[in-house]
């Protein structure tokens, strides 16, 4: 995998979730907030304590999670062949297209990765085996961005926003992450995804907050550009110092 990949993720279909202002509730479903959002022992969160946001949208691949440059290219040198074969058939537009707006899970999209490869792998044994490879790497968090969005979460809510297929969830959990977020929308399971503008709304329906009050931060410069167009503040992730300096009075304590 590569920082290209920023799409790794669990099973839905592609238009279940487009109507925005909606939240995942009981057996899957998306629902209305019932409230905004709270703290885990009850309290609601301080609208009116002179912070410049009421939520903090955040990318996953790219900011809190990064791939090595050469994670995939590798994985190509390993078996003798050129550098981007492996990344050239994952990341296909189209194919990747369907992944991350659940009109495949993210195990038909490896499947089809590994067809495609059978051909310059010599064979599909040998084809599914590189992309077993690559579906047991991971990345790495970044401990910095982490204790960032940890502290801002004491003042506001911090959506996690990413175009991811459908194995996001259990990836979030196997690196433990599962409970760093107040939600998670995860496109796959939404039915599009960024930079579609109804991505946006929905993530601000998750955090109960008005997108004008949104800070959005992604390391695709596209995507921040359609979280502005939203009415979000934006911030294009180039590094923690940047995030820092965003971040800063919202997470000041007043």
């Amino acid at each position: 995998m590569t920082d290209s990949e920023r799409r790794a993720a669990e099973n839905a279909q592609p238009e279940r979730h487009l109507e925005q202002g909606l939240e995942e509730g009981p057996e899957g479903r998306y629902e209305r907030p019932r409230q905004a959002p709270e703290f885990a022992d009850g309290r609601a969160y301080d609208r009116t304590d002179g912070s410049p946001y009421d939520a903090v949208l955040c990318d996953f691949d790219g900011v809190v999670h990064l791939w090595a440059p050469d994670a995939m290219s590798s994985i190509d040198r390993a078996r003798g062949l050129p550098e981007g074969t492996l990344a050239e058939a994952a990341f296909r537009p189209a194919l990747l297209e369907r992944a991350i707006t659940g009109a495949i899970t993210d195990e038909e999209w490896r499947v089809r990765v590994a067809a495609d490869l059978a051909a310059v792998c010599g064979s599909a044994a040998a084809a599914t085996a590189m992309v077993a490879e690559w579906t047991a790497s991971t990345g790495r968090l970044d401990p910095e961005v982490l204790a960032l969005l940890a502290a801002v979460r004491r003042r506001v809510p911090v959506v996690l926003v990413s175009n991811a297929t459908t194995r996001l969830e259990s990836y979030l959990a196997a690196i433990g992450l599962a409970d760093s977020f107040d939600a998670v929308l995860n496109t796959a399971r939404f039915g599009a995804a960024k930079p579609d503008p109804r991505v946006y709304a929905a993530a601000a329906a998750l955090a109960g907050a008005d997108p004008r009050r949104c800070l959005f931060v992604d390391d695709t410069a596209g995507n921040v550009a359609a979280a502005e167009a939203a009415g979000m503040a934006g911030l294009h992730y180039a590094g923690v110092d940047g995030l820092r300096a965003a971040l800063r009075a919202t997470a000041a304590p007043r």
